[in-house]
């Protein structure tokens, strides 16, 4: 009834309009009506069997024009009516007026005749397809599943949405080959690491010389595994790509990158720019290749070691921080080692275990300290930190720090208050691989509350050490949880830090080492 109204509306203008142009007897041709309302630019919408005016807003001002020129019928009755009005305009006589009042009321009853009809009908049609709708099935299970809610209609997605969406939806072997880490042989992926990324999607690869060659081919080795990684992951989760790059006598790939010194070089001439340009060159020839993830700074306290800065806790705090500023200015995530510092151990892990023999105050004031220092000063997000196999009576005399919940849970999380990835030392390594099995040392290094676990050479061992995670979820020994909390944080970083994916060989060509 609205539209009829409004139709109403604009016949009774015209029939007056006629009448008063009738008595008048001026011409009608160019007669426009204007109602303004704070003046713009002139216009009208013409729509079926309605004449709308056109309202907008242009600088703030407000139109409404009815213009008889614009008026465009489209009805037949309509041209009649107006044909017929000019006809007794060019004639006028005495039954001007009522002929006109006869032809309007004519008209106006034809067209509320016509508007109630189309109304009706409207009203019959629609009744028709809401029919239709509840018959159809498609159309039912359209209705039960609700359009985005208005209030996420256009909202961007957060990266904490995203990580939750995709742990949501990852199956409980994806999650915990995420945070693996391997090694393998060759210079070109093989069936060993193929496996791996395809088959157990591990979380990265770390790198020796027996992967490296030239520059060039580490960065084609790079997007190669990328590629693989990619293409096995639904979310297109990348790797980390990883190397202990430290300097001194352990560099990889020594002939064809940028001598880098020792970081007791480094630390007894104490030059902090020279720390910071070492570290950020470092980093820029990683990044080069494709490797985003580099297992420094050495961060132990040590007199004789060429890997440690030296004896004092200060010093080694304040150069390791330069080593994480010059990395992360490349785009390389630092990793703080060995925690919680094994400088004062004589045995090589590799080999064997071993203890250190210290209070706890003792400890926090040397060993810790750097630790600690760059945890209350440093972005987590700029570093990892890798935990040692070596035991620590003072806080945990039965289990190496690795696998211990003490030293990773109560002294890192929970006392220094680090928030980032905790990653193991190799799991291959004597220090543990002596004293328990590869299976148990998932399950424990896991429990413990590392993140990611470092398994750096054989295939047989990596196998073994996922299917420790694996069974002790299964068989309920460990919450999913505990997983699911450390694939997030895996994520997250990922997903913030690693920049560039693939990289250009030749840049790696002409670029490292130069």
């Amino acid at each position: 009834m609205t539209k009829i109204k409004r139709q109403l509306g604009f016949t009774i203008i015209y029939a007056f309009v006629i009448l008063f142009t009738a008595w008048s007897t001026h011409q009608l041709d160019q007669s426009t009506l204007v109602t303004q309302q704070k003046v713009g630019d002139p216009s009208i919408v013409k729509g079926k069997d309605q004449f709308v005016p056109n309202l907008f807003l242009e600088g703030g001002e407000n139109i409404v024009h009815y213009d008889s020129k614009k008026v465009n019928p489209t009805v037949n009755e309509d041209v009649e009516f107006i044909s017929s009005i000019k006809q007794q305009q060019e004639e006028p006589s005495q039954n001007t007026v009522s002929r006109t009042n006869e032809l309007a009321e004519n008209s106006l009853h034809e067209k509320t005749t016509e508007m109630e009809a189309k109304e009706q009908n409207d009203n019959t049609l629609s009744e028709i397809n809401k029919e239709t709708a509840l018959d159809d099935p498609k159309t039912e299970d359209t209705q039960e599943k609700d359009p985005i809610p208005e209030e996420t209609e256009g909202k961007e997605v957060t990266l904490e949405e995203k990580i939750n969406s995709i742990v949501g939806e990852m199956t409980l072997k994806e999650k915990i080959g995420q945070m693996m880490v391997v090694g393998f042989s060759s210079k070109q992926p093989d069936d060993h690491i193929k496996k791996m990324i395809e088959e157990y999607h591990i979380g990265g690869v770390i790198y020796y010389d027996r992967n490296m060659e030239t520059p060039e081919q580490v960065a084609l080795l790079s997007n190669s595994l990328q590629g693989l990684a990619q293409a096995s992951s639904e979310w297109q989760i990348p790797l980390m790509l990883s190397v202990d790059q430290e300097g001194g006598r352990i560099v990889r790939m020594k002939g064809h990158v940028t001598p880098i010194p020792s970081q007791q070089e480094l630390g007894t001439r104490g030059d902090i720019q020279e720390i910071y340009a070492t570290a950020k060159r470092t980093g820029t020839e990683l990044a080069l290749m494709g490797i985003n993830v580099n297992y420094a700074p050495n961060l132990d306290l040590s007199k004789t070691d060429t890997r440690s800065f030296g004896e004092n806790p200060e010093n080694a705090y304040l150069f390791g921080s330069q080593v994480v500023n010059g990395m992360t200015d490349s785009g390389i995530t630092s990793t703080l080692k060995h925690f919680p510092g094994n400088g004062r151990s004589a045995v090589d892990p590799h080999q064997d275990t071993s203890s250190v023999e210290a209070d706890k105050l003792d400890l926090e004031n040397s060993d810790i300290y750097p630790f600690k220092k760059m945890i209350e000063n440093v972005n987590h997000n700029r570093f990892f930190v890798m935990v040692t196999h070596i035991k620590y009576p003072a806080y945990d005399k039965d289990k190496p720090a690795s696998i211990s919940s003490i030293i990773i849970q109560d002294l890192l999380r929970k006392q220094l208050g680090y928030t980032g990835i905790v990653v193991t030392d190799d799991l291959e390594m004597g220090a543990v691989n002596k004293y328990y099995s590869y299976q148990d040392l998932g399950y424990e290094a896991v429990k413990a509350g590392a993140d990611l676990l470092l398994v750096c050479h054989t295939l047989e061992n990596q196998v073994q050490v996922y299917n420790g995670i694996l069974n002790a979820i299964e068989s309920g020994k460990l919450s999913q949880s505990v997983i699911d909390d450390a694939v997030k944080r895996i994520l997250r970083h990922k997903f913030s830090s690693i920049q560039n994916i693939y990289v250009d060989p030749s840049a790696a060509k002409q670029m490292v080492g130069k």
